[in-house]
């Protein structure tokens, strides 16, 4: 239905869209806030027919659609509200010292310049076209350029026709959002690698995203690539925890690990439990789950064969035994929950076990002893999330085990599932390579502004010409870190 952008249109949208960054960088923070709370408005009453075609173009039910709707619609406003604030600019100003002969220095944050999107396959709304990535970007100040995910182009479409609806009501360049269509990985490399480009977001595969960052860093100009490419998210199940409470968590982890086909970043593909009897209540009623779980259709075929593959290896692996599998008969074949186990000793040798399978699929760590479960958090990469599962006493006795787990991971959980990601500000989601190309950032809560700003200082500027957030007065209120210390006060 849609055809690949072309080089020259890839050409002529990045000068377009570096026009409008010249003037929209400019704009206040205010108006900026106008702006994504027009988007959410339009977006928050875009009607059934959007979200029908979301249904046919993902599989995924009404349901959570409209309740991704609503997050992104959240996103939005939460974000644009967080601009005006103006925290994130982290203002610091250090007036002149005549006795030390030191200069007057205030720092600032401006945007990069156009920023390049990428839409997630399992998030049509709070991760692609009107998502997180995009509503940081337009907050920072930044032009977005949007390439639509081929498995919802439609759906992508349809919100970028909203978006470019709400950049004309509040009367800014059109330029400041830009929609494109390409299935090719030419368009993706040509958008990278324009010159006019200055920042990359993306949310999905490990490989998509790596070679995004290498396209970002073989440029003559580097420019960070944020990518979000996925983990296999540890529980750690501590005995005495396991053992009482074995019926409710292996209900919480059989929905966790299903929730949704298994098609979450966050989704637990690894549990890792001590093999002394603690477990067995929780793996009896985990198996019972699961064997009653239905397959259901995945989002697309491309990420169905990429599932039943990965799974089929996982399963071929020295050691590896099914566990439960689903026993419900439908007339679907893909998205077929199960879960095996396997020794710690075999998982510390096999690296491919350690990948992660997208799907409704997890595998169970068998450990001899705590040292051997120390020794399986050593072995594992950067995570999005890890869990720990245990009581207080316990988590105390283990602090060591506890240090290697967050040395890993971006947000560490206790006692819960780490399916489910709060928009706020105090989210972390993100983590060590390979979860994400920089664990330093966020790509949900307003915190993810900053992947798309840069600091600057301005020495020895007179008063008036300062930008308003740095000036003596004060006019926008904000709080400044003047001379060492936090204030909202004139100087």
């Amino acid at each position: 239905m849609f055809k690949d952008t072309t080089p020259e249109e890839i050409d002529k949208a990045m000068h377009e869209a570096w026009d409008a960054y010249l003037i929209y960088k400019k704009t206040s923070l205010k108006e900026r806030n106008r702006l994504m709370h027009t988007i959410a408005d339009l977006l928050e009453n875009s009607g059934e027919e959007i979200i029908h075609t979301a249904m046919e173009e993902t599989h995924l039910p009404e349901a959570r659609l409209k309740g991704e709707r609503a997050r992104t619609v959240l996103q939005l406003r939460q974000y644009g509200d967080a601009a005006e604030e103006g925290s994130w600019l982290d203002l610091r100003i250090n007036t002149a010292d005549e006795k030390s002969n030191y200069p007057d220095v205030r720092k600032t944050k401006v945007a990069l310049g156009p920023v390049v999107v990428f839409g997630s396959s399992n998030f049509p709304f709070a991760y692609s076209t009107a998502g997180g990535d995009t509503a940081c970007a337009l907050a920072a100040g930044c032009p977005v350029i949007v390439k639509a995910h081929p498995a919802h182009a439609k759906t992508s479409q349809m919100v970028a026709d909203i978006i470019s609806k709400a950049v004309e009501k509040v009367k800014l360049p059109k330029a400041v959002f830009t929609h494109l269509h390409g299935i090719s990985f030419d368009v993706s490399k040509a958008l990278v690698m324009h010159p006019l480009t200055k920042a990359v977001g993306f949310t999905g595969s490990l490989s998509g995203g790596k070679q995004l960052f290498d396209w970002g860093n073989q440029r003559e100009e580097p420019i960070p690539v944020f990518s979000e490419m996925g983990s296999t998210n540890p529980v750690f199940l501590l005995p005495g925890k396991i053992k009482s409470d074995a019926e409710e968590i292996a209900r919480q982890y059989a929905g966790s690990i299903t929730n949704g086909v298994g098609q979450f970043c966050t989704k637990p593909g690894l549990i890792i439990a001590i093999d002394d009897g603690s477990v067995d209540g929780f793996k009896e009623i985990l198996k019972e789950k699961i064997e009653n779980t239905a397959a259901q259709k995945m989002l697309h075929a491309g990420i169905a064969k990429a599932f039943a593959q990965k799974k089929e290896k996982a399963l071929q692996q020295k050691g590896v035994s099914v566990m439960a599998a689903t026993t419900v008969e439908t007339d679907i074949s893909e998205g077929q929950p199960a879960v095996a186990t396997v020794s710690a000793k075999e998982f510390i040798k096999n690296q491919l076990l350690r990948d992660e399978v997208f799907g409704p699929f997890s595998l169970i760590i068998l450990c001899k002893d705590f040292k051997e479960m120390a020794d399986v958090a050593s072995v594992l990469k950067g995570q999005l999330t890890a869990t720990i599962i245990g009581n207080e006493e316990e988590v105390k006795q283990h602090r060591d085990l506890c240090d290697k787990i967050e040395n890993i991971c971006g947000r560490f959980i206790l006692n819960g599932v780490p399916t489910g990601v709060t928009v706020c500000t105090a989210m972390q989601h993100g983590g060590p390579f390979p979860a994400t190309t920089d664990s330093r950032f966020t790509s949900v809560g307003s915190d993810g502004i900053s992947r798309f700003v840069r600091p600057i200082a301005f020495q020895n500027w007179p008063n008036k010409l300062l930008p308003e957030e740095l000036q003596n007065e004060n006019p926008l209120h904000f709080w400044r870190t003047v001379n060492g210390k936090m204030t909202k006060d004139a100087i």
